[in-house]
């Protein structure tokens, strides 16, 4: 058999994502045996946030894929049916080990049980409308989720103040982001793309989840021993939400969503995907011996 042959009958068995560049690939993930307690920063507030982050995810990655299968029949373009098989693969997957995550967080003294509660509250009330607004919503969420994952992946000072085994869970999520970024807006715009629906979609997510997103991430620090270190928490407010902070630099790029023509796929990522497939999954790359389902290293 040729080599073209065989490329072609390896590809051929692939998941039907991962055929156009979305590909569910499970990891084993090493946490280390005695991680620093705030593996983020070496700061309370900023770990907080992380744990935050990651207590939302399960739950908000299951508010993702329900709210893109619920018009999965509808699609009648092969790629985008693929692309839609990938992302939801991908969002399952992220949900399974970011639970996996907040049991270690847990055992470290950051109950992601809280904001895992705290935002189901919020999505319940996301839930509540009709389901083309919930797949605006989603379609706004992913955008912002992208926008963390390019900066997740290219802020070099954050990359050096994170642990670099608990990082390396984070670039695999962030990678993943960007490349099934574009599904779940390509599914609405394939149900009509509601101008109305996509203008709310930013003040209903801001209003159903960053309250609980700020009180969980609030408990988190008050019950921290770290919890009476005002110059350590005025520290991490810098990092995150200063003139250069991490959370400070996305925020600008949200209203993006409400311009007339805009498409996930103008903000152009493909360089940076391909750069972060080749360092975590390539012939050296960091999670290539990690990787379960290694078929994928022919996605």
């Amino acid at each position: 058999m040729s080599r073209i042959a065989a490329d072609m009958k390896a590809a051929a068995r692939l998941p039907a994502g991962a055929r156009v560049g979305i590909p569910p690939r499970h990891i084993d993930f090493r946490v280390p045996e005695h991680p620093p307690r705030y593996p983020f920063a070496d700061n309370a507030l900023v770990t907080a946030f992380h744990a935050v982050l990651s207590g939302i995810f399960p739950p908000g990655e299951r508010f993702f894929a329900e709210s893109v299968r619920r018009y999965r029949d509808r699609i009648t373009d092969p790629t985008l049916k693929a692309q839609v098989s990938g992302f939801m693969g991908q969002e399952a997957i992220h949900g399974h080990e970011h639970e996996k995550l907040n049991e270690h967080f847990k055992q470290h003294g950051f109950d992601t049980a809280v904001p895992d509660r705290m935002i189901r509250g919020g999505l319940w009330l996301l839930e509540r409308l009709p389901p083309s607004q919930q797949l605006a919503c989603t379609g706004f969420m992913e955008h912002f989720t992208a926008r963390l994952g390019q900066l997740l992946l290219t802020d070099e000072s954050f990359i050096r103040q994170t642990d670099p085994e608990m990082i390396k869970l984070w670039q695999w999520h962030a990678l993943e982001e960007l490349e099934h970024k574009a599904v779940a807006f390509d599914v609405y715009e394939a149900i009509g793309n509601r101008e109305i629906e996509r203008r709310l979609a930013m003040p209903l997510v801001v209003a159903a989840l960053l309250p609980p997103i700020v009180l969980s991430w609030a408990w988190l620090v008050l019950r921290d021993p770290q919890a009476g270190q005002l110059r350590e928490h005025a520290r991490g407010l810098r990092l995150l939400l200063g003139r250069e902070g991490f959370v400070t630099r996305i925020l600008p790029k949200m209203g993006v969503f409400w311009r007339p023509g805009f498409h996930p796929a103008k903000h152009d990522t493909r360089a940076l995907v391909e750069e972060w497939r080749q360092r975590l999954f390539g012939s050296d790359g960091v999670l290539r011996d990690q990787l379960r389902n290694r078929e994928m290293l022919a996605a």
